[in-house]
């Protein structure tokens, strides 16, 4: 089922603090054909972070699109979030598996193999690596290769997702490498039309299947 799932344009959220803006943003993103939606907001406090994803729980279930909520346990689970991505600094991934019976959960492994392997042992449903271009949200990040995707793609067997400074330039190179999903911020979120900007990241992986 999952790897049906994670398939195609993966919306994480800017660090926006107007719910409402945040919300017709999102509503755009899943009109155009983004296939989950990660809640990430770095810079909320707790109670902002559970407003907004509350607010975004019934646009997502009205667009079958999974909500996953970035770094907190917590927060999905009190909001009913579909899962939770969780990175270097946000616990253990097999202790969230026991506490997310049926969600999704998602691991970032930045450059790393191993951090893949061990995730997948632990129950991880995605893994995530970048970035893999040049990025505004992790400007200091390693930088990720397109080679790791064909190693990663030897190594597990969960979908993996590409993140970091991805453009509608760069998708087709990612797909050819083997991503089955691309993490996009800016590039959709900052753009002057989000969902003509999500329809075209969708046309990108439906062009790829063909």
């Amino acid at each position: 089922m999952n790897e049906r799932v994670i398939r195609g344009l993966y919306a994480v959220t800017p660090d926006e603090f107007d719910t409402a803006l945040l919300a017709a943003r999102v509503k755009a993103a899943v009109a155009g054909g983004a296939r989950l939606l990660q809640y990430r907001n770095k810079g909320a406090p707790l109670s902002l972070r559970l407003e907004q994803a509350r607010t975004l729980v019934p646009i997502c279930r009205h667009s079958g699109v999974p909500l996953i909520v970035n770094d907190h346990p917590d927060v999905a689970l009190e909001v009913g979030a579909d899962g939770v991505h969780l990175g270097r600094d946000d616990g253990d991934v097999a202790a969230a598996r026991i506490r997310l019976p049926g969600k999704l959960l998602g691991v970032s492994c930045y450059d790393e193999i191993a951090r893949a392997i061990s995730a997948e042992r632990d129950g991880a449903d995605y893994v995530a690596f970048g970035r893999f271009f040049p990025s505004v949200t992790k400007p200091g990040y390693i930088k990720a290769s397109l080679d790791l995707v064909a190693e990663a793609k030897r190594c597990v067997h969960v979908p993996i997702v590409a993140i970091g400074g991805i453009t509608l330039e760069h998708t087709p190179s990612l797909i050819a490498a083997g991503v089955d999903a691309v993490a996009v911020i800016s590039a959709l979120f900052a753009s002057a039309d989000v969902r003509e900007s999500a329809r075209a990241f969708a046309a990108l992986f439906e062009k790829g299947r063909k």
